[in-house]
């Protein structure tokens, strides 16, 4: 029996109107098996009398009884199956948070493997075998596990939800299709997926450059904020050397002051003796003067009416400190001390956010001629002949730098020192290389401009001319991108030149460079880009490079 048992499978034993194992089997005269309770109750809500799986009609409901032997290989397999499922359920791993259970284990719940949607169940590997084999259930629609599987049905039609209806962008099951949107557009719920699928993977995108965007807004919010404690610890610095360079002054004041005060006292002292004893000449004379003795006033007149040995007090000047000097320097010395704190201020702000600039061979004019690093470029009077490429200029003496930008902010710094003629700023991808013979930001280029006829220009439209205090050696570019900024400074004195202010900028700008002609070798020299170091600390002035 037992070995006869082991070579059955599973669905030789299951009812197939229960899809259960059988519960008290009878045979029908056709043959077929089923539980004495599940045919009972077929016969009992259908009119006519017929076997559920061949459809043969009895004119009579059949007498039926258990049979006693498929019984007995019923109950031995379910004793056995269930000494093997104990023994598969202690191999399975234990289900985990949010995973769906099957919902015919009883006990301890598996994990299911498949849902049925015309069952409206999820069944783990032992409970779904009946779908995969039997021939009436391997009809149905499965999908992998999921709850609330009764949210996938038409609550009107107890169908699957299998259609998209467009015009009212709603799920339905195939009766709703042909009952209540007719006339509407609809189509497989698959397709409508992929469509939406693509619409959120465009909206991930979005939702990620405004994650982006507002991380680089955190960033620039941090470092304004970083900035601001630098201003904080800048002047809380100059305070202290303010603080401490008044205590030295009082210092020094207090010291002259005591050396003065010795001296006056040392100076009263002799006056007070000497003044000491012309009262008591003063009174030996008006006794003489008042004497009737004549003999006496002849005698004592010569020693009385001579001068007395007295040193000559109109001589003596006696001028107090003056500190008008002293003042004066320690004010020039701390103006001095201020300048250079908001100097490395000033340059600390922009050359935060130097970035390492190399030149683009492929855009540079054929007259220009790069050094092997990338870092210098001046002007040849020869240009050189190559092949044909639509990065290059044609007209315009420039080259760009490798690398663009597309947000955020940047500067880098560069070395004019020597030169007649120069242009340097940024320069949009889109710009027309072919055409631009002078850059103007109407043509996507912000640049500053230096020649001996024109001086200093911002390359607007009309170009805008500048008056700087003094001729800078080094010009620093500052852009950010967000705020549509691009400013020149004197990367030396840390000065301010000019700025153009609400640029549109669109897709990528590139650093830009123009040595200019060469002019006979007048201007010969190279614009060279500078390597950014942030000023040192100072330890009166702790500032961040």
């Amino acid at each position: 029996m037992s070995a006869t048992s082991n070579s059955l499978s599973e669905d030789q034993f299951l009812c197939s109107i229960c899809l259960d194992l059988f519960t008290g089997p009878v045979t029908t005269p056709c043959g077929h098996n089923f539980c004495k309770n599940c045919i009972t109750q077929y016969w009992d809500v259908n009119e006519s009398c017929n076997c559920p799986l061949c459809l043969k009609d009895f004119r009579a409901r059949p007498e039926i009884q258990v049979n006693t032997l498929l019984s007995g290989m019923v109950a031995q397999f379910r004793e056995e199956a269930q000494l093997k499922d104990i023994g598969s359920r202690s191999e399975q791993q234990a289900v985990k948070h949010g995973e769906v259970l099957c919902d015919v284990c009883t006990g301890t719940k598996l994990k299911a493997l498949k849902s049925c949607l015309v069952c409206l169940l999820s069944y783990c590997q032992a409970h779904l075998e009946p779908h995969l084999t039997a021939p009436r259930l391997r009809r149905h629609q499965l999908m992998e596990p999921m709850e609330n599987l009764e949210d996938r049905m038409c609550l009107q039609h107890d169908k699957p939800l299998e259609l998209f209806c467009k015009t009212d962008q709603t799920c339905l099951c195939s009766l709703c299709s042909v009952l209540d949107h007719k006339d509407h557009e609809f189509v497989p719920l698959g397709e409508e997926s992929e469509g939406k699928k693509a619409e959120l993977r465009k909206t991930e995108d979005e939702v990620q450059k405004m994650i982006q965007n507002r991380r680089r807004k955190v960033q620039e919010i941090k470092e304004s904020v970083k900035i601001g404690k630098e201003g904080v610890r800048v002047f809380t610095a100059l305070k202290e050397s303010a603080e401490t360079g008044l205590k030295e002054l009082i210092k020094e004041i207090e010291d002259e002051q005591k050396n003065t005060e010795k001296q006056a006292e040392g100076c009263i002292k002799d006056l007070e003796q000497e003044i000491s004893e012309l009262m008591k000449r003063s009174c030996e004379v008006k006794r003489i003067s008042e004497s009737n003795d004549h003999l006496h006033i002849l005698q004592s007149f010569s020693s009385l009416n001579a001068a007395p040995n007295l040193k000559k007090r109109t001589e003596i000047r006696f001028c107090p400190p003056s500190y008008e000097g002293t003042v004066e320097g320690a004010v020039i010395q701390l103006e001095e001390e201020l300048r250079e704190k908001m100097k490395t201020f000033k340059l600390n702000k922009f050359q935060q956010h130097a970035v390492d600039v190399t030149l683009d061979p492929e855009t540079a004019h054929p007259k220009l001629r790069l050094s092997a690093d990338g870092k210098q470029v001046h002007c040849a009077d020869v240009g050189q002949i190559g092949p044909e490429n639509p990065k290059k200029f044609v007209n315009l003496l420039c080259v760009l730098g490798k690398s663009g930008f597309s947000s955020g902010r940047f500067s880098f710094e560069v070395l004019v020192k020597g030169k007649t003629h120069w242009m340097v700023g940024v320069s949009s991808e889109t710009t027309d290389r072919k055409r631009i013979i002078m850059p103007s930001c109407q043509d996507g280029s912000w640049a500053l401009s230096f020649s001996r006829s024109c001086e200093y220009e911002a390359l607007s439209d009309p170009p805008l001319r500048l008056s700087p205090r003094t001729r800078p050696e080094k010009i620093g570019v500052f852009v950010d991108y967000e705020d549509g900024l691009v400013s020149f400074y004197d990367a030396d004195a840390a000065v301010l030149i000019h700025s153009f202010t609400s640029c549109n900028f669109t897709g990528r700008i590139y650093p830009f460079f123009s040595p200019a002609v060469n002019y006979g070798g007048k201007n010969s020299a190279p614009l060279i880009i500078c390597a950014v170091h942030h000023t040192k600390k100072k330890p009166a002035l702790p500032v961040n490079a």
